[in-house]
């Protein structure tokens, strides 16, 4: 089958689409994204979807009944989450705006003769399929600097709120993902789209054939790839030569893609072979790993933002499992070998919130040794 000649980088970007979708991201097209914005390029949140969600998974448990929250404080946690100015920087914001996002925020009900206050969460983490996930292309949005716009090749929503963004470029060109970096650090800039980067929790950048991530602030030189350790490429390859409906495909193919569709119709039937960007793609976007990345392995040190890397993951993960097992009532100890600079710092830090925010593990005691 001859390979067409794609435009700028669909070659990428529409098998990120695709497997997006696959991993349960309902796609919205560029219309779609303009009216759940408010016909505003400077709204980047779609406020109608989070409204929904809110309403939908918030409730007051209170004496034994429960409660919905106002029709006005949920407009108050989403003007919460809209309002947070940039006023101290980007990373300060963001860290601000992560708070608010796995902390929640606390609003007065008056229920009955009482008034007190409970909290509103965002994002509810511990159930992920309480959530609803949408991912859009070509997101453009205005410049904080002057009328021009950038549009990021593809944003991941949760409950309306752009937590992920996606640079895709073709692997063909020159130091791609050096290219894709750069573009992601200028979106950042003050004269960027700053706005929008105020909510990314991860970053991607995606050229087929390598990938890296990173998370919002992060220089260039620290940005990483990853290496899954329970990666069934088996399932994978399924999973990324799984045709979508014909609906879904009228959609995806309805406007800037339409010329390409027979291209990748005919892929259904010869099938592709798993890419590094299908990887990563799976890796850190399916659904219940995107948010258990986001609420568990994002540290703020020191003004720096920082994600974990794949050895700190899955080294948590590993020591989570062996401590939660209790052998004549004593848990299991072990040892965490790493090499000089390898990040055990950090490592501590994430496996003492990761204890934490574990839910079979009460009333956890971390006692902290140096020397």
């Amino acid at each position: 089958m001859q390979t067409p000649s794609f435009i700028e980088d669909h070659i990428s970007q529409i098998p990120a689409l695709q497997l997006l979708q696959n991993l349960g991201y309902t796609y919205l097209t560029p219309d779609e994204v303009l009216k759940e914005r408010q016909g505003k390029l400077s709204n980047v949140i779609l406020e109608d979807i989070l409204e929904r969600q809110l309403m939908k998974f918030n409730e007051i448990n209170f004496k034994g009944k429960v409660y919905p929250f106002s029709p006005a404080n949920i407009r108050g946690a989403i003007d919460a989450l809209k309002n947070i100015t940039m006023f101290d920087g980007l990373i300060t914001t963001n860290s601000k705006i992560y708070d608010l996002l796995t902390l929640g925020k606390s609003f007065e009900e008056a229920i009955g003769n009482d008034r007190k206050s409970f909290t509103i969460n965002y994002i509810d983490w511990e159930n992920p399929e309480n959530n609803v996930y949408h991912v859009a292309e070509e997101f453009e949005v205005s410049r904080t600097a002057n009328d021009k716009k950038y549009r990021p090749d593809i944003v991941l929503f949760v409950n309306g709120i752009p937590l992920c963004v996606i640079e895709c470029k073709r692997s063909d060109m020159k130091a791609p993902i050096e290219q894709a970096i750069s573009q992601h650090i200028r979106n950042q800039q003050e004269d960027g789209i700053p706005h929008l980067y105020k909510y990314s929790q991860i970053l991607l950048a995606l050229a087929t054939n390598k990938s890296q991530y990173a998370t919002t602030g992060t220089p260039k030189k620290f940005w990483a790839t990853w290496k899954e350790q329970k990666l069934k490429e088996a399932d994978l390859q399924k999973l990324i030569n799984t045709p979508l409906s014909e609906d879904k495909k009228d959609r995806l193919f309805a406007d800037r893609f339409k010329y390409v569709r027979k291209y990748f119709d005919n892929l259904e039937t010869e099938g592709r072979l798993v890419t590094e960007q299908d990887k990563l793609l799976y890796a850190l976007c399916s659904k219940d790993r995107l948010l258990e990345l986001v609420y568990k392995y994002i540290v703020f040190d020191s003004g720096i933002k920082k994600i974990a890397r794949y050895q700190q993951y899955f080294a948590i993960q590993d020591t989570l499992e062996r401590i939660k097992v209790i052998i004549e009532d004593r848990r299991q100890g072990g040892v965490i070998w790493h090499t000089q600079g390898s990040g055990k710092s950090l490592t501590m830090v994430m496996l003492a919130k990761a204890i934490s925010l574990e839910p079979q593990i009460i009333d956890p005691k971390v006692i902290i040794v140096t020397d």
